[in-house]
């Protein structure tokens, strides 16, 4: 087996194009994906296939060109825009006598660099691992030569069973501290829940300045680049809206066309945050020719991690790139906001945004009346605390008469739980 070469910086892309996809789009955003990664790309290599060789997954031809560039570049590695199998893998590397990296290691690359927190590391780690141990078996080669019968039975056969096993007991540890964060995470969803806060999550393709948006909503300060998943880590904040509610907004990592399934394993604990949420913020960006596709290629993701029916509202962001484009809401047949155009960068819109979720998430708001005996203080204090008390009054043998207004299941809910009758239906509808 050859040597590998230790810089792996200078790199030769291949992008094929497949009949129903978009080639000079997709190959945009891989140029980016690489350049994300530290590479120096000094050859682009495209071509056109109706499906990929079961062998090299390029034909022979194309090999040769690879070869040739690879070659006459001095490049470190070759980068495929697909998903290869380790089989191809093996047979390219063999072949073009250099590093092999297919879509899916080229993003676990780019995770690697993004991660920060200690969560966003394991769950990096996991995805890591559970790619490599399907392509172990390549970086022994050389020795596995050495297995044959009895006495001919070398270190290539132990090492390979010992890296196996190592590469399983890092995986179940690394899932079993997941599920620690995963509970912790949940934990956090139950008190907000008993609280009765709403959570909004925003999602949308990588990229498209949901750290940007977050950020400027809430002030937090987290990282925010105009670099492809600058994004790995959840971070909740609370963001008071116009009618006197506050809710908890999570800035998520961001999607990409074919995401790796590893990745969507390994980072469920995190897109659990869009699958609980009352509302996503789906934002996208308004500046790219290609917004229209994006925004279908996350609904399709969102709907892999089973978020497919939260309720959203979609943001076009970076509107300021956009000649003649002004901040606005749009809304539905329903009268309801669907979209709102807005500029993260400059705050144009900014100040429409939390009434349109205020909007969307109290749609279903009525008036209701509700008596609280004494012994409900509790309840009656969730109540103030949501700012769903419109009017109170104190009866002589102590019960708490209430005007309150927030959608009827919800207020079911918290009465079910404190033991206390409720109206069966409202007595009016108000507006947010």
């Amino acid at each position: 087996m050859f040597e590998r070469a230790r810089g792996g910086e200078r790199a030769v892309l291949v992008h094929l194009e497949f009949p129903g996809t978009d080639f000079d789009a997709d190959r945009r955003e891989f140029e980016d994906l690489a350049r994300s990664a530290g590479a120096d790309i000094v050859s682009i290599i495209g071509g056109r296939r109706q499906k990929p060789d079961p062998g090299i997954f390029v034909g022979s031809g194309k090999a040769d060109e690879v070869t040739a560039a690879v070659a006459d570049h001095q490049a470190d590695l070759a980068i495929f825009n697909h998903e290869l199998s380790p089989s191809q893998e093996r047979n390219l590397e063999r072949r073009l006598s250099c590093r092999v990296v297919g879509r899916t290691g080229l993003i676990l690359d780019i995770f690697a660099r993004r991660a920060r927190s200690h969560e966003g590391k394991l769950q990096v780690e996991l995805a890591q691992l559970q790619h490599m141990a399907t392509r172990l078996v390549r970086g022994w080669t050389h020795l596995e030569r050495q297995k044959g019968g009895i006495g001919l039975r070398g270190p290539g056969e132990t090492q390979l069973e010992i890296d196996r096993r190592l590469i399983r007991d890092r995986i179940a540890t690394l899932k079993r501290r997941l599920e620690t964060v995963r509970g912790r995470r949940a934990l956090g969803r139950r008190a907000r829940e008993r609280s009765r806060t709403l959570t909004v999550s925003i999602v949308g393709y990588t990229n498209a300045g949901k750290s940007t948006l977050f950020n400027a909503l809430t002030g937090a300060g987290t990282f925010a680049s105009s670099q492809l998943f600058a994004t790995l880590d959840t971070t909740v904040r609370r963001l008071p809206l116009p009618n006197g509610e506050a809710l908890a907004l999570a800035d998520t990592v961001g999607f990409i066309r074919d995401l790796p399934h590893d990745l969507v394993a390994a980072f469920r604990a995190t897109l659990e945050e869009a699958r609980e949420a009352d509302l996503l913020l789906h934002v996208a960006d308004a500046a790219d020719p290609e917004h229209a596709v994006r925004i279908e290629q996350v609904d399709a993701v969102l709907n892999e991690i089973g978020a497919g029916e939260v309720p959203r509202l979609l943001v076009l962001n970076k509107i300021d790139l956009r000649e003649g484009e002004v901040a606005r809401i749009e809304v539905g047949a329903d009268g309801l906001p669907q979209s709102a155009f807005v500029s993260a960068q400059n705050g144009a819109g900014l100040d429409l945004l939390p009434a349109a979720i205020a909007r969307r998430l109290f749609a279903e708001a009525i008036d209701d009346e509700i008596v609280l005996p004494p012994s409900a203080g509790r309840l009656r204090a969730q109540l103030f605390a949501l700012n769903a008390v419109r009017h109170e009054e104190i009866a002589a043998d102590g019960a708490s008469h209430l005007q309150v207004r927030l959608p009827h299941a919800r207020l079911l809910e918290l009465c079910r739980a404190a033991g206390v009758d409720v109206p069966p239906r409202a007595s009016s509808v108000g507006e947010v």
